[in-house]
């Protein structure tokens, strides 16, 4: 045999549960019968549950779409029903409660384009 023994038995090797170097005996691979039982216990033990993850949602009846061509705000409607062309989608949101047009939730926290709301200075 010409080449270098497939096992140098005279080698210390780091025990994979505890990280101690330790001197192998024949094909030993723990250090102690305390760390080869741990070995045993954790390849033996039983697997954690998967994880639950909740179904998906549709958003389409939560998002605000805007027409390109007339600037018509539709909530939870893909295409413009007066000029048939497909809208753009401007965010999550909803009917106002005052007027009842459809607000995205990015012009209410970020103070962008809201509709206008009548005050009436009485």
């Amino acid at each position: 045999m010409t080449g270098s023994p497939r096992r140098d038995d005279a080698a210390t090797m780091t025990c994979p549960i505890c990280q101690t170097r330790f001197t192998p005996a024949g094909r030993q691979r723990y250090c102690s019968g305390a760390c080869r039982k741990t070995a045993w216990r954790r390849r033996h033990q039983d697997q954690p549950p998967a994880p639950v993850i909740p179904a998906a949602r549709p958003r389409r009846d939560h998002t605000i779409y805007e027409c390109p061509e007339c600037g018509q705000r539709l909530a939870g409607e893909q295409r413009c029903p007066d000029c048939g062309i497909f809208a753009r989608r401007i965010g999550i949101g909803g009917p106002c409660p005052h007027c009842g047009e459809p607000v995205a939730l990015t012009d209410l926290l970020e103070g962008g384009r809201a509709p206008a709301k009548s005050v009436s200075t009485s």
